[in-house]
């Protein structure tokens, strides 16, 4: 349901504004409620928002920025183009807090799809190795989540990433079909589960810290399976204490705001 804001609509209030803000004293607007169009948003405002599948983060930036009529927008984590759920922006003076929030841990609900990888990892380019999948018991994959995937794992950054190697994005690398070497990185599985499993696909929910790339745990999942893999569906669910059922729509904020202009 679409609201104005009445009052100061805080999440454990402090008593006074420091300068940076902190991120508990900033007001959090959501699907139950969304400030007035015209509202002076310059002390900062922190917008939890659920991406559309399509669209880049900055795409749900520019689309927010246009509406709250605040130039300092940005957003606190980027999802993939495909992925969907939680993304959190940050506007006026709630930009120094985008550290805070991309410190906080992620929860994902991914889709991986068994028997064939891609070179992004995921279902945005074709496969590029197929092989035969395993016959797989739920605990067998129970336990090697368990065993290489918990805790402190080491990551290589997919070609299709937005990362600096010698003064070039990855991905500039990789639409031109070149790889090249990348240093694997130290992130942490807070908590990874098998939801279902069906032969050539399973469902996992994955609580991870900053820097994860969950396409490349998908893909690092299907070698250890003795198998290719690829992230076939992503969302995010939650960052921190911020969950995507709280998350206002792109329609509703569109509603809400072009219907005032």
């Amino acid at each position: 349901m679409d609201k104005v804001a009445a009052g100061n609509p805080m999440r454990n209030p402090a008593s006074s504004m420091p300068s940076p803000p902190s991120l508990t004293s900033l007001p959090v607007y959501d699907r139950n409620l969304l400030p007035e169009p015209g509202s002076d948003l310059s002390e900062g405002a922190v917008f939890l928002l659920d991406k559309p599948s399509g669209w880049s983060s900055f795409d749900v930036v520019k689309f927010l920025r246009v509406r709250i009529k605040t130039r300092k927008t940005g957003h606190a984590g980027t999802l993939d183009p495909l992925a969907t759920g939680l993304l959190i922006l940050c506007a006026g003076r709630a930009t120094k807090c985008i550290s805070q929030i991309q410190e906080l841990p992620k929860r994902y609900h991914a889709r991986v799809s068994l028997g064939a990888s891609t070179p992004s990892q995921d279902s945005a380019t074709q496969p590029d190795a197929q092989a035969p999948v395993p016959d797989l018991t739920q605990d067998q994959v129970r336990q090697v989540l368990t065993d290489q995937f918990s805790g402190r794992i080491r990551q290589i950054p997919p070609m299709y990433s937005a990362l600096w190697k010698d003064g070039k994005r990855l991905y500039t690398y990789a639409r031109k079909g070149e790889v090249v070497d990348r240093e694997p990185r130290e992130v942490e599985i807070h908590d990874i589960r098998l939801l279902s499993f069906h032969g050539d696909w399973l469902e996992l929910d994955v609580l991870c810290s900053k820097g994860t790339y969950v396409r490349t745990l998908a893909h690092d999942l299907g070698k250890t399976l003795g198998t290719r893999a690829h992230l076939a569906g992503l969302r995010r669910t939650a960052i921190g204490p911020y969950h995507a059922d709280e998350a206002a729509e792109v329609e509703q904020i569109r509603n809400f705001y072009d219907q005032m202009t």
